[in-house]
């Protein structure tokens, strides 16, 4: 057991009176939707049209994750931020959203989901020199099952190739205690991968392409 304080994770932390703040700009806002609809009032409402423009931005400047102690395989995450919650929600009313997150925050998104889906254990490797793992997964529960994610941030249009699928394969070979590899994008797959993998997804390889993702999210979202 890993009994450090769980501390956000950020390059630049959302300070504490950041954070206050930012909780009460979002359900501020939709208290005052709520306000409004009771009212009887016949006009547009909801928050001025310079907030609302800004809580995406904000969102993406907060700490999303809480993570522990640092292993050899990178630091552990320990639980999501206010901001986690907020970022998928966002993400259910604008898709597109998706393609405006560096990609060291999706990888903290998608290592914050596994945690809230409840795997046992959750490891976001470091910025370089990961071995072609971005998250490791592991769940006791259910017997010994380990997951390696790779997370490819892709503009609409950037297919993720062949050859980045074989390279991930090649990992899933190399480690022999990994049960499934995942390629995890928020765009789409090169034509002929799906075809090329077929005999080892979904068991051994899964392609998740960017709806599913979304998809995925918002079912851990929705498990409370």
């Amino acid at each position: 057991m890993h009994e450090t304080p769980q501390e956000p994770s950020s390059e630049a932390p959302v300070l504490p009176a950041d954070m206050g703040w930012l909780q009460t700009m979002i359900y501020g806002s939709r208290q005052r939707y709520f306000i409004a609809a009771q009212s009887g009032r016949v006009e547009v409402v909801g928050p001025p049209v310079d907030l609302a423009l800004r809580v995406p931005e904000v969102l993406l400047q907060a700490a999303i994750i809480l993570t522990g102690d640092r292993i050899q395989e990178g630091i552990l995450v320990q639980g999501v931020a206010v901001a986690w919650e907020e970022i998928i929600r966002q993400l259910a009313q604008d898709p597109e959203f998706l393609f405006k997150i560096d990609w060291r925050k999706l990888e903290e998104i998608i290592a914050g989901a596994y945690q809230r889906d409840g795997w046992s254990e959750v490891i976001l490797t470091p910025r370089s020199g990961d071995g072609g793992r971005d998250i490791i997964t592991t769940r006791t529960d259910v017997g010994a099952i380990r997951f390696y994610d790779q997370v490819k941030a892709f503009n609409p249009g950037h297919l993720v190739t062949a050859d980045d699928v074989r390279a991930m394969a090649g990992v899933l070979y190399r480690d022999q205690n990994v049960s499934k590899a995942i390629v995890t994008t928020t765009s789409r797959f090169a034509p002929g991968v799906f075809d090329e993998w077929k005999s080892f997804t979904p068991t051994r390889l899964e392609l998740k392409e960017g709806p599913q993702l979304l998809e995925w999210l918002q079912q851990i979202r929705r498990q409370k």
